[in-house]
């Protein structure tokens, strides 16, 4: 059999034409090898993604339109949505890390599906100061894998988001895929820090991150708990290495954050996410006290803290 009638030659040609943002070419691959062969795994697997993707891109709910810039947002914005809920897909039918190559053949065609309307936003600077957009322009870099582009709209992102755990966390990604580990860390450990809520693991693809939270995910940790802990054990771990002095209204804000958590910590039944907050914050203050010269016994008093909040972050860290 010719290389390009085999199921193996068939399916390459499905996922070259996916990365050419060409999804009938990929559907009728796909369709050739189904007559090949209907019972290969991987074609089966092929299929069931492509489908999911043309079912949500190719309906006519989202063909309408009038073409016009506010469709555009939209229709590009729908399509980086459903990334997540892609994977909810995925943990369903199960067994997808077996076929990266398809995922990544996917994801291209994805993201350069939502780039094409993007594009078409930037294309006179006029959008150029709309975080929201730069920020979803450099997701998609991000996912057809021009890194240096991605980074670029995601620097112009975080200087209007300075404290947006999302935009942050996306930029340590790059970071980190780019092998720019120092800033990686850096700003991944400042995400974190400012809104560990808002960061989606799901969009995150270097594999910094990605082990770090398996790591943690591990200990047992899951949903938001999973993303309050990552911080306290990326500082235990030495993941999130890259430390700094904090400015003055920093440090006040942190102090009052401290207090804050410290008092709900004594009312409040619900301490699972408390728990966690306070000692990524303890930390942070112990962290900003040795690279500012502070006195040694404030710090021994913040580990005291941490040892009565969680004593085996305590041993964890003091070792």
């Amino acid at each position: 059999m010719e290389p390009g009638k085999s199921v193996r030659g068939l399916i390459q040609k499905a996922y070259d034409s996916l990365k050419a943002s060409d999804s009938d070419g990929a559907k009728t691959a796909l369709e050739e090898a189904l007559k090949v062969d209907f019972e290969d795994p991987e074609l089966e697997f092929a299929l069931k993604c492509l489908s999911w993707w043309r079912e949500r891109l190719q309906n006519p709910g989202f063909q309408s339109g009038n073409g016009g810039r506010e469709n555009s947002y939209e229709k590009g914005g729908f399509i980086l949505s459903q990334w997540k809920s892609f994977y909810g897909f995925l943990d369903r039918i199960g067994g997808y890390e077996a076929y990266d190559a398809c995922l990544y053949a996917v994801r291209r065609y994805v993201f350069s599906s939502a780039l094409g309307f993007f594009e078409d936003l930037l294309g006179d600077g006029e959008n150029r100061h709309d975080p929201g957009l730069l920020l979803m322009v450099g997701r998609c870099y991000k996912g057809v894998g021009n890194y240096e582009e991605a980074l670029r709209y995601l620097g112009q992102a975080v200087r209007f988001r300075r404290e947006d755990g999302e935009t942050l966390s996306e930029m340590a990604d790059v970071n980190a895929l780019l092998e720019e580990t120092r800033a990686a860390k850096a700003l991944f450990r400042e995400a974190f820090f400012v809104e560990p809520r808002n960061i989606e693991l799901r969009n995150m693809e270097s594999g910094l991150i990605l082990r770090l939270a398996d790591r943690v995910r591990e200990l047992g940790y899951e949903g938001p708990e999973l993303l309050e802990w990552i911080p306290v054990y990326g500082a235990v771990y030495g993941v999130f290495s890259v430390k700094r002095e904090l400015k003055l209204a920093e440090l006040g804000k942190l102090k009052q954050t401290i207090f804050s958590l410290e008092n709900e910590m004594r009312i409040s039944p619900e301490k699972n996410l408390i728990i966690p907050r306070l000692v990524n914050r303890y930390l942070w203050f112990i962290d900003h006290l040795e690279n500012s010269g502070g006195d040694p016994s404030l710090i021994e008093e913040i580990m005291l803290k941490i040892k009565l909040a969680c004593p085996v972050v305590y041993e964890q860290y003091r070792n």
